[in-house]
């Protein structure tokens, strides 16, 4: 498993700030959060932006994330599938393999929302493929759409698209009604990114993204979660992702160190 950490991290900080205090920490690679890079791109080529990450030795492992594509219809649809296109080709430009796709949220869920999503995950996955792109559907705990691994890994068995895996957020499984036997239902094949954290005291209903802090300083059992990806052989990327406005608020050069040293306690590399 390769150790990763998430923008979101450092919300605060700019995306070159951000490479900076990762590669100075140690970390090997980075989840590119997508607002972040289309704002450097503003002001800085996309040459000279290569050029630094060759330099830093960096990795872009993945891209968090694109909403909107699933349940949405007319022309919100179109809109959103046109910013989508605009992301895999920064994906494609800076050799981002993974980008996160958010689910929808829905006040209220029937058997043609289900059916509609996975026709539009096929569609999405068809258009991510021609730019080399594999998508990670998100489940999100807390939402009344997708809340369960089990829920998204069906949805990729459906959509039949081999481009497409699940995004296993330690948190959302956490949060919501997701159950041990969901993670045996995990392949090498539909697990396409990993994401950890943890939560110290707090009950899983009332759970927030705010809540999250480091892995091993909360409840969560981190070792089931080990122990399932090694049962399956999984070599990919697991990304510590925390939105902690704490965190936030400090530099993102201790934010990296103090995340990488939570990572190799729980996971030694």
């Amino acid at each position: 498993m390769q150790p990763c950490l998430s923008e979101v991290t450092t919300l605060s900080a700019t995306f070159e700030e951000d490479v900076a205090a990762y590669t100075g920490a140690g970390w090997p690679a980075m989840e590119v959060w997508l607002t972040k890079l289309e704002t450097h791109l503003q002001t800085h080529s996309p040459v000279d932006t290569r050029e630094l990450l060759a330099e830093k030795q960096i990795k872009l492992a993945a891209a968090s994330y694109q909403g909107g594509l699933l349940l949405s219809q007319g022309d919100a649809r179109k809109a959103h599938f046109d910013h989508f296109k605009k992301r895999l080709q920064l994906c494609q430009e800076f050799q981002i393999p993974v980008m996160l796709l958010a689910a929808d949220f829905a006040q209220r869920v029937e058997p043609t929302s289900i059916e509609r999503a996975i026709v539009s995950l096929k569609q999405a996955a068809q258009w991510a493929a021609g730019f080399d792109v594999r998508l990670a559907l998100e489940f999100r705990g807390g939402d009344t759409f997708c809340s369960t691994l089990d829920t998204a890994i069906s949805m990729v068995e459906q959509c039949g698209e081999i481009n497409v895996g699940v995004n296993l957020d330690w948190f959302h499984y956490y949060k919501g009604a997701s159950k041990p036997e969901d993670l045996e239902r995990l392949t090498t094949g539909n697990l396409a990114f990993v994401q950890i954290c943890d939560v110290a005291g707090i009950p899983r209903e009332l759970m927030t993204d705010a809540d999250r802090v480091l892995p091993g300083d909360g409840d969560f059992r981190i070792d089931a979660l080990l122990a399932a990806l090694r049962k399956i052989g999984y070599a990919g990327n697991i990304s510590v992702e925390v939105m902690n406005p704490t965190l936030w608020q400090a530099k993102p050069t201790q934010v990296a160190e103090l995340a990488l040293t939570a990572l190799q306690r729980v996971l030694p590399y």
